[in-house]
């Protein structure tokens, strides 16, 4: 009896100090390869991913225990572990890929390594630092700075996720990432993303690998590197059709884009544009030919190597060619060289000067301190745009051996990213409220974000026979929601036709509405057109014998010098015989 009491006595008390220092146990993986996925299941049954751990990394565990693959996808050698990923979601993590460690004391998250210690100071939270100490143990010459952007995470993602400001492509693998309460589409087999695609493809730390850093990379021109560019945009031009055609024709390029960049912005990232915007192929060739003779032989000579106006709003009633080449006549880009430069200037006043100055924030403009602009004048509607445009820039600085300069990553990090994001049952944004929400962008920076020119009264910069509906479009797709309406000079709605001096476009935000009269340069009749009508109103506006007043006066004075004199009138005459172009 008392044998069996001792035996009791110590089963008992194994079990007792077992419990005791189980509960001060923690169970912890480090990640050993790059892009680990976190899967929602064992094997992943279903291939959906919700999230790219990163080298380095620590994540708890929620137990210890292995989990196997229960369908034998056989897709992980060593079964699987249940894991808390930062963002609050439980997932499953391929064994073979981490390293657990079980300690005695709970994940105080404090720096250990210098590089951990030194971003920790610079003020990366401890999730950005297994990813990216990885990359500076790589490349210990990069460095990282930290935007911080005072706005949630939760927020951010919401306010990305509104019906028609992004696209994600349909066969995407993980279809969790569509929402379909959102109806909108774009061409090329593009629909809405949910809020978790946003969120995936938003969050920096799913982006710490060689090829998607480079979204980060600050794209201002860098004097240091001025040496090597040559070489890499060659390296990014080669083998697209657009170059080849123009090599073919003696026309370099390579050159323009580098002599075009100087002070401006990163020939390197003018020349991803480019290919990116283009294609390889041939399918965009009427806007880099400069040889259409559509719309009269209008557009001859003009080129948009940018892809500069066309949205999807324009393409879907005018299509691609009209409205690349009709923007491009608008700013009179009138030759290649002019083509080029005037579309980096575009690109450097638009973009990189206006604290959009990384391909992340072109494409998540989330950090611009220009009054009303967030979550608008972003560069496109393509969600994984970013990253699709970093593997072009990483690979020409890899082919050209540039990874070892001195690059700056300036890295987004927003407040509250622990939280969880969720699909919400009323579409990508749950806000209860079906209509979209009210642009707060103000209207002139709607007006000059869409290459027009804004004054209190009117609205000019309109290139000569530029389409109603296009007009439209191009503000809206600027504005957000912001809702635009256009009358003609007698107050009738203009759905159709070309925009004319005295037309009235009315655009509309959160806060208030203004009505713009439209001033065509040169058309002094209002008929949209410059010809022998325009001509004599001026003549008798000088002689005396007839009054031109608002928008009509402001058009006849084509020099802009603020008065109405002779040489208006030679200006306007030879518009008129083809051998000078108004500026507008």
């Amino acid at each position: 009896m008392k044998k069996v009491l001792m035996y009791l006595i110590v089963i008992l008390s194994i079990l007792i100090l077992s419990d005791v220092k189980a509960s001060t146990y923690t169970y912890r993986i480090k990640v050993l390869n790059n892009q680990t996925n976190l899967r929602n299941n064992p094997g992943g049954t279903d291939n959906s991913r919700l999230g790219l751990l990163s080298k380095n990394d620590y994540y708890v565990l929620k137990d210890d225990k292995l989990y196997p693959d229960e369908n034998n996808h056989n897709n992980c050698k060593g079964d699987w572990y249940y894991m808390t990923y930062y963002t609050g979601l439980d997932g499953y993590v391929c064994s073979d890929d981490v390293e657990l460690i079980v300690s005695y004391s709970t994940d105080d998250v404090e720096p250990a390594t210098e590089c951990e210690k030194a971003l920790s100071e610079a003020g990366f939270p401890s999730s950005y630092w297994g990813g990216l100490c990885s990359l500076k143990e790589k490349h210990p010459s990069w460095n990282f700075q930290p935007i911080k952007i005072d706005m949630d995470w939760s927020y951010v993602v919401e306010r990305e996720s509104e019906c028609t400001k992004n696209y994600i492509y349909k066969g995407v693998y993980d279809k969790t990432f569509l929402d379909e309460t959102c109806t909108a589409t774009s061409p090329g087999g593009y629909v809405a993303p949910s809020q978790t695609g946003v969120a995936y493809y938003m969050d920096p730390r799913n982006s710490f690998t060689e090829k998607y850093l480079f979204q980060f990379l600050d794209q201002s021109y860098d004097k240091l590197l001025e040496q090597n560019y040559p070489s890499a945009v060659e390296t990014i031009l080669s083998g697209a059709e657009f170059n080849n055609y123009h090599l073919n024709l003696g026309n370099n390029l390579k050159d323009i884009i580098i002599g075009g960049s100087i002070d401006k912005a990163s020939p390197i990232a003018i020349a991803s544009k480019i290919r990116i915007e283009l294609g390889v192929g041939t399918s965009l060739e009427n806007l880099y030919k400069g040889v259409y003779d559509g719309y009269d032989n209008m557009y001859l000579d003009y080129y948009n190597f940018f892809n500069f106006g066309v949205t999807d709003n324009c393409v879907a009633t005018s299509g691609a060619t009209y409205c690349g080449l009709n923007y491009a006549y608008k700013f009179g880009w009138k030759g290649v060289d002019a083509a080029i430069k005037g579309g980096i200037n575009q690109f450097s006043g638009g973009y990189i000067l206006k604290d959009q100055y990384t391909g992340y924030f072109q494409k998540f403009n989330v950090a611009t301190k220009t009054e009303g602009a967030l979550f608008g004048h972003q560069y496109m509607t393509n969600l994984a745009g970013a990253m699709s445009e970093s593997g072009t820039a990483y690979n020409a600085y890899n082919k050209n051996n540039l990874l070892e300069l001195n690059l700056t990553f300036k890295i987004p990090i927003f407040n509250k990213m622990d939280a969880t994001i969720i699909n919400s049952g009323n579409g990508a944004v749950d806000d209860g409220n079906d209509k979209p929400a009210p642009s707060t962008i103000p209207i002139s920076t709607i007006v000059t974000s869409s290459g027009y020119r804004y004054t209190s009264k009117y609205i000019s910069n309109i290139a000569v026979g530029t389409d109603v509906s296009t007009t439209k479009v191009t503000l809206e797709s600027v504005g957000g929601n912001a809702t635009v309406s256009i009358l003609d000079a007698s107050g009738n709605v203009k759905t159709s036709g070309i925009i004319a001096t005295g037309d009235k476009i009315t655009i509309n935000n959160e806060e208030n509405t203004e009505t713009l009269e439209v001033v065509i340069k040169g058309d002094t009749s209002g008929d949209g057109v410059i010809n022998a009508l325009d001509l004599l109103q001026v003549q008798k506006n000088i002689l005396g014998t007839y009054t031109l007043t608002g928008a009509y006066l402001e058009a006849a004075d084509t020099s802009k010098d603020g008065m109405v004199n002779a040489l208006d009138l030679l200006q306007i005459q030879k518009s008129i015989l083809g051998t000078y172009e108004i500026e507008q």
